[in-house]
């Protein structure tokens, strides 16, 4: 593992169209997502920050964190991880996605502790066998390539990691990175909003 200081990064800057409601205020696992992603990244980094889009930084809840403002509008999941990158260039980010209610510290051990790639480390989804960009380690450095693909036209982080060739690691957890986008996943998960 590298020396470098590791920054954790929850991706939340979404407008949450398919959930219908902001997902990172449901309260599915008993607290609000993005507590519950902050509550497990504390162990593994340095600092948790929220990403977030402008107009965002004053939601009560994720005031509560330090931000990463998303430095192009509407520019998605990757726009935010380039943000983080640029805003702290020294560090390794742990990037997650605030709607991955299964989540649990022994997945996120295991990808900091059998990372080895200089670029990106992501676990192979168990649904198609692709890279799961949305809980995966970029490493200080991998900001240019990042900035490549994105002025390029390609927006999709799953996409820059296949491109990329990313190291990919075996799901500890199969359910672990399950995440909930709208009311039916969030059913079919067995879980509901405690504060709905």
């Amino acid at each position: 593992m590298s020396s470098r200081p590791i920054h954790g990064l929850i991706l939340a800057g979404g407008a949450s169209r398919r959930m219908g409601r902001d997902k990172a205020h449901i309260a599915a696992v008993g607290k609000p997502q993005l507590e519950q992603c902050a509550d497990l990244l504390e162990p593994f980094v340095d600092t948790a920050w929220v990403s977030v889009r402008q107009g965002q930084p004053a939601d009560p809840l994720r005031d509560r964190y330090p931000q990463v403002v998303d430095y192009v509008p509407d520019g998605g999941p990757l726009a935010g991880i380039i943000s983080a990158l640029k805003a702290k260039p020294e560090a390794d980010w742990l990037v997650l996605a605030v709607d991955l209610p299964h989540l649990d510290a022994a997945t996120l051990a295991c990808l900091l502790e059998q990372a080895t790639d200089p670029r990106f480390t992501a676990f192979r989804s168990r649904h198609d066998g692709l890279p799961e960009p949305l809980c995966a380690l970029y490493r200080a450095g991998c900001v240019e390539l990042l900035e490549q693909y994105f002025e390029s036209g390609v927006r999709c982080p799953r996409k820059v990691l296949i491109k990329s060739e990313a190291e990919l690691l075996d799901l500890p957890n199969p359910r672990a990175l399950d995440n909930v986008n709208t009311p039916d996943d969030l059913r079919a998960a067995g879980l509901e909003d405690a504060r709905a």
